[in-house]
């Protein structure tokens, strides 16, 4: 078994083709006990290549045939190819733009590090509308690490890391286009094409239009689903030779235009109206070079840049800024015959520049290093260490370290992990991205985040069935969040203010996952117990945490027989949740979804339907989304709680081109 490390670890490397192996495996992607029938996966984000089921550090797959379906439900962004995971939830943060963040169990959106092979394309600090920016078109497989993993990525990933991982070119032409069209008046057109150039280079090239019609689903004459329109593209070059080496270049524009707010003429309860609209333009690039420098030592070398635009229209307020990431970071790697390492230098930057409200621009530079390193104590024991040290401009030193333990005795895997990490606090909390900066004060004497995760999962796995459960916690301080200004005038131009929490955020809770596969019909049930409290600074004072339901669950059967057809039911249940700053209620109700896909497949075209919110659950039928006067903070709606589309359908086909 020893020998098992040093076969992985002529792969030790960040190179994003190292995760194509799973694009077209078997849903039981988990169980790598019979190397027959299911093929390895293995996954870049834990910073050293690792097969899955045998890495210390836990880290969940959506693979190709789950990313392949959830296409067809969303083809314009992935929000809801990670909400239908254990654990992840998107969480609406702007009712009139729609945007959202990903919240991985239970932590702050805001502490997720969104990822594209391993670099940080969509910036340091993703912006919440950018997770519905993304389309799943090229995607080959999803990586989740849960929990800090600071010492992996940095601040940015205090909560946790999203990778997500693109198709690579194979030895033949091949793509695919996608038309979809839905019942709100959204339309959809992607395409994905690659194709070997020379014997040692190729390329894809994946686009996407998207249009998507204003709703107003209550006649209130508030824009319930926003309206956007939106085009993309992102070429990606490959290159290798005999020796090894290995270069991957990405290159990403996006622009769109997105507008909610009131329709047409209509005012709200002050007498005005208010459009509330976002002008995006998204320029990024990077690139991954690995090289061998022995039969043991390998080179690492990747960057990446991002500059971003944004136009914000508030009401009767305009604001114009530009987002800024860079990174440059070099790593070796090595193995022995039962140890994996690495070893690294970083330098990330993020910047932020607002035309109109100039004393929120920030520039926080941190170069840092890293280490991570796997040791396999035996044929059943594993464990990985990595931490990193970061010194940042604005909070000074930072250290995070990261233990993962792998116990895997024939067909258990037991897993723990226990985490430190930090976030730089920035304006942008859920509740300012939002309604802009033009009522907050400047910001004053803020600490960084810091948060402590420990999680224990234990799986089984026995011929066609696999069971997992994992016990999860996390203890968070210095929270920032957003306070009204005391005896501040009622007509004052700052009216809200950003501090840290004086009390604890504390989380606790379960996952259960339970898999079966019979013939070509899939069942997979989930459930996921949260208890998330955060103090005031007090012994016994505990308040739940907002939006974060005790009880959620879900179930999913399909049944596909590849190359003919495919048809899928989904129930998904969401508790009840706490709110905060509602007029209207200080509980929400709990609600359940329900979604039916059916796919036909003639030759290289694919005709699909889906029918998404069956019960046409809406939270405006429950209550009105607007305020009846507008907040301090400048905000006109409630959180989104429940769903706001209603019953929906869509349809279309995809076309496969080549091989």
């Amino acid at each position: 078994m020893r020998t098992k490390l040093t076969k992985l670890a002529t792969a030790i490397l960040l190179f994003p083709s190292l995760s194509q192996a799973g694009e077209h495996h078997d849903e039981h992607n988990h169980d790598a006990h019979d190397d027959k029938k299911i093929e390895k996966i293995q996954v870049t984000a834990s910073r050293l290549g690792r097969i899955v089921t045998e890495s210390a550090t836990r880290t969940e797959i959506i693979n190709g045939e789950e990313i392949q379906e959830k296409a067809l439900m969303r083809p314009g962004n992935i929000s809801m190819l990670v909400a239908e995971t254990g654990g992840v939830r998107v969480q609406n943060t702007s009712p009139a733009l729609g945007s959202a963040n990903i919240r991985l169990q239970s932590l702050y959106g805001r502490y997720t590090q969104l990822l594209s092979d391993g670099l940080p394309l969509y910036g340091g600090q993703t912006a919440s509308i950018g997770l519905l920016q993304i389309p799943p078109t090229d995607l080959a497989n999803v990586e989740i690490i849960k929990g800090s993993a600071s010492s992996l990525y940095g601040g940015s990933a205090l909560g946790g890391v999203i990778n997500l991982i693109s198709r690579t070119p194979s030895e033949e032409f091949e793509g695919e286009t996608l038309f979809n069209a839905t019942s709100k008046n959204g339309q959809d057109i992607t395409a994905y094409f690659s194709s070997p150039l020379t014997d040692t280079l190729s390329a894809s090239v994946t686009t996407g239009v998207h249009h998507q019609k204003e709703q107003d689903l209550d006649d209130d004459g508030w824009i319930d689903l926003a309206g956007y329109e939106r085009a993309s593209v992102r070429p990606r070059l490959y290159w290798s030779d005999d020796s090894g080496a290995n270069l991957y270049l990405t290159f990403g524009a996006m622009t769109e235009q997105r507008h909610g707010g009131t329709l047409n003429d209509a005012l709200l309860p002050d007498g005005n109206p208010f459009a509330q609209t976002q002008d995006s333009v998204r320029l990024d690039s990077g690139f991954i070079f690995d090289k061998p420098l022995d039969d043991t030592l390998n080179l690492n070398v990747r960057g990446s840049a991002m500059h971003q635009e944004h136009d914000h229209q508030f009401g009767q307020i305009q604001e114009d800024d530009t987002h800024e990431s860079y990174l440059i970071e070099s790593s070796v790697s090595g193995f022995n015959e039962a140890t994996a390492w690495v070893l690294g230098i970083a330098y990330q930057s993020d910047k932020f520049d607002s035309v109109d409200y100039p004393v929120f621009n920030y520039t926080y530079d941190v170069p840092g290093l890293f280490s991570q390193i796997d040791y396999e104590a035996s044929e059943t024991t594993s464990l990985s260490l990595s931490a990193r040290a970061d010194w940042h401009s604005e909070f000074g030193t930072q250290v995070s370290p990261r233990l993962s333990v792998l116990y895997n005795p024939e067909s258990w895997t037991i897993r723990g992990s226990y985490g430190k990490g930090f976030f730089a606090p920035t304006p942008f909390i859920e509740d300012i991205e939002d309604v802009g900066l033009s009522r907050l004060a400047p910001l004053e004497n803020l600490e960084e985040e810091r948060a402590t995760t420990a999680s224990i999962d234990i799986s089984y796995v026995v011929d066609s069935i696999e069971a997992s459960v994992t016990l999860f916690a996390s203890d968070v301080k210095g929270v920032t969040e957003l306070q009204l200004i005391d005896n501040a005038p009622e007509n004052a131009l700052q009216q809200v203010q950003i501090i840290n929490a004086t009390g604890q955020t504390e989380i606790r809770g379960a996952e259960l996952l339970l898999r079966y596969r019979w013939r070509d019909i899939k069942l997979t049930g989930s459930y996921l117990y949260t208890d998330a409290t955060k103090g005031d600074g007090g012994l016994l004072t505990r308040t739940p945490l907002s939006l974060t339901p005790k009880h959620s669950a879900g179930a999913i059967i399909m049944w596909e027989e590849h190359g003919s057809h495919l048809v899928g039911f989904e129930a998904y249940y969401t508790g009840t949740q706490h709110l905060t700053n509602n007029p209207y209620r200080e509980k929400s109700d709990a609600y359940w979804h329900l979604g039916l896909l059916g796919q036909i497949t003639l030759g290289k075209v694919s005709w699909f339907i889906n029918a998404e919110n069956l019960l046409d659950v809406r939270q405006t039928k429950e209550d009105s989304l607007l305020l009846p006067t507008q907040s301090p903070s400048g905000r006109w709606t409630t959180d989104i709680w429940s769903r706001n589309d209603g019953f929906t359908v869509n349809t279309g086909f995809r076309f496969q081109f080549g091989s």
